[in-house]
């Protein structure tokens, strides 16, 4: 099974209602298929340079090593050499910090990533697990 278009863009819509509903700094939003393939994409005006691969290294380190980005953060204070060398296997698409949410079905099974940047981490994952919440399925931050 994979993220349909429909979920990927409910995801995004309802994301960026809870990040303006909330505030936040302007946001990038990525959506990616379990296969790490962009399926949705949106940044809202005034978001800074490389938001767009900043919110995908998020989502796509997340479905790298199977774990939220949060987790990520945790394991980058644990073994950060460890960290680093997966970075360069992925080619450089992994940013360690909350923001990469995965997202997966009622019975657990993944769906793909999202990946925000633009505000603070935590407000960035608080916006991704919105926007997965509204599309119906279970957010796992990490």
């Amino acid at each position: 099974m994979s993220l349909t278009l429909a979920q990927a863009q409910t995801i995004l819509t309802a994301a960026l209602a809870h990040a303006r509903a909330a505030k936040f700094a302007p946001l990038a939003v990525a959506v990616l298929d379990p296969r790490g393939v962009l399926k949705a994409y949106a940044a809202e005006d005034g978001t800074s340079l490389r938001r767009a691969e900043i919110a995908q290294g998020k989502a796509h380190g997340a479905l790298s090593l199977g774990m939220g980005s949060r987790a990520l953060a945790k394991r980058a204070v644990e073994q950060p050499y460890f960290i680093a060398a997966v970075t360069h296997v992925v080619g450089g698409s992994l940013i360690p910090v909350p923001g990469g949410v995965l997202v997966r079905d009622a019975a657990g099974v993944l769906l793909g990533a999202v990946g925000i940047s633009g505000d603070a981490s935590d407000n960035d994952e608080a916006a991704a697990i919105a926007g997965i919440s509204a599309a119906g399925l279970a957010a796992d931050p990490g």
